[in-house]
């Protein structure tokens, strides 16, 4: 019997990223019925946490130490499945919450991988790419036994690239030889292996998963993009490619961000000048005919879709009774809290989840995978087709029990569960039952 969770205080918040994966995974978990208190436990936590410490030689020949880490949640379905963030604030707990979103992600598209995620705490904005090279094969040889194209297979994420895929994928090669290691890493180059679609997959998912949403009605006048004013915080791989599929099919670009601040345009942008403006400054901020804004102000603007591509926890409660779109759509992990999520419900402004919203990237990375298996190659159009199949099917599945509960008898629930809550308990009750289908050994 799992007890109903407490909501967190009004005044307060505790934004643990722990914390927070547990209080996604209570709420959901009290819709589960059958769940066992032993199997609860058995869900909430990794299956393995691998912390290393190792040293590097600087280009100065000086020598600096790194700490990294590699979480393995779960591996009920199948091999672990997660990326590798670089970034000097990464923490364990970190990489855990995100190792655990990944398991929901994988389960909700029904993907046969488990979640895992890595971390290595470092500024890449302050290393040579030697001085990258370097700690990312130290990293991945700390790491050889815990990877493999059956156990474990990395991807890129914050701060990593296909190139950084590719130095990993020489470094697993090297010390496994004899072997077809291609599908040991996703996110290749594609004169190694890598998939066509995999790096626009990600921002591309958000855009089929949001014209899904819209199609079921729900927001009065908007039953497609075409015409709807987008708000994008995070003009990076992800943020970037989603404001050009957003503005091919229609959408206006009000504003896009970045660490440094933002642009907004009333009359909206052209994604593909903001993109070559900051390739050339650094930045999009100052880019002509635009207002210069703050990360803070582009998540308050007067929008039709505010679309959070950057880092977690930041729509709060500080912000969220400020937020003005009509849907949130997560292209970031974990970029609203709890309590923000209760908010923004209490609003009326519905939120599509991360582990739906921006599983485009894993279920590109699977294809990668198959492919790599079988040595081939499929081009841009059946990737991003299959894709778009496996996005859909899941928004429909997570819209079908929203509406169960909206006119069944669960929704006598002192609380209507949210989209994000709905498609966590879809996740969870399949990699539960998948457990006890395998049975609990020995």
């Amino acid at each position: 019997m799992v007890n109903k969770p407490t909501e967190m205080a009004s005044t307060e918040e505790n934004l643990d990223p722990i914390a927070i994966s547990e209080e996604q995974f209570n709420r959901a978990s009290y819709y589960v019925k059958g769940l066992k208190r032993g199997l609860v436990e058995f869900l909430k936590k990794p299956k393995r946490v691998n912390i290393v410490n190792f040293p590097v030689e600087m280009d100065d020949d000086s020598v600096q130490s790194f700490q990294g880490f590699r979480v393995q949640h779960n591996r009920v379905f199948g091999p672990s499945k997660g990326g590798i963030r670089y970034h000097p604030d990464v923490t364990m707990e970190d990489v855990i919450s995100l190792a655990k979103l990944m398991t929901w992600k994988c389960a909700l598209v029904n993907i046969p991988f488990g979640g895992a995620k890595g971390g290595l705490v470092c500024d890449t904005k302050k290393l040579s790419e030697k001085e990258l090279r370097r700690i990312t094969r130290r990293y991945t040889s700390e790491l050889f036994d815990e990877l493999g194209p059956q156990q474990d297979i990395p991807a890129p994420d914050l701060y990593t690239n296909e190139q950084t895929m590719a130095w990993i994928f020489d470094t697993y090669d090297i010390l496994h030889p004899g072997f077809n290691n291609r599908p040991v890493v996703t996110g290749k180059p594609i004169e190694m292996g890598g998939s066509f679609g995999r790096y626009e997959a990600t921002g591309n998912g958000c855009l089929f998963a949001t014209q899904r949403f819209l199609s079921k009605a729900l927001i009065p006048d908007h039953q497609d993009v075409a015409g709807m004013r987008v708000a994008i915080q995070g003009f990076g791989d992800v943020g970037a490619v989603a404001a050009n599929a957003f503005h091919r099919q229609g959408a206006k670009i009000i504003a896009v961000s970045d660490s440094k601040g933002g642009i907004y345009s009333e009359t909206g942008l052209n994604p593909e000048e903001a993109e070559r403006f900051k390739a050339e400054q650094g930045t999009v901020v100052g880019m002509a005919d635009t207002m210069t804004i703050t990360n803070e102000e582009l998540l308050e603007l007067e929008c039709d879709i505010l679309l959070p591509a950057a880092l977690g926890n930041q729509i709060h409660a500080g912000n969220a009774t400020n937020i003005k779109a009509s849907l949130v759509v997560e292209g970031a992990n974990n970029p609203t809290t709890p309590l923000a999520d209760r908010i923004l419900q209490g609003r009326g402004i519905h939120v599509l989840p991360d582990i739906l919203v921006n599983a485009g990237g894993v279920t590109v990375s699977y294809y990668e995978w198959v492919q790599n298996q079988v040595n081939e190659q499929w081009d841009y159009d059946t990737t991003t087709e299959k894709m778009r199949a496996k996005i859909h099917a899941a928004m429909d599945t997570v819209f079908n029990r929203w509406q169960a509960f909206m006119v069944g008898e669960e929704s006598t629930h002192d609380h209507m569960p949210d989209f994000r809550t709905i498609a966590l308990v879809i996740a969870i009750e399949r990699v539960a039952h998948a457990t006890l289908l395998r049975g609990i050994w020995p």
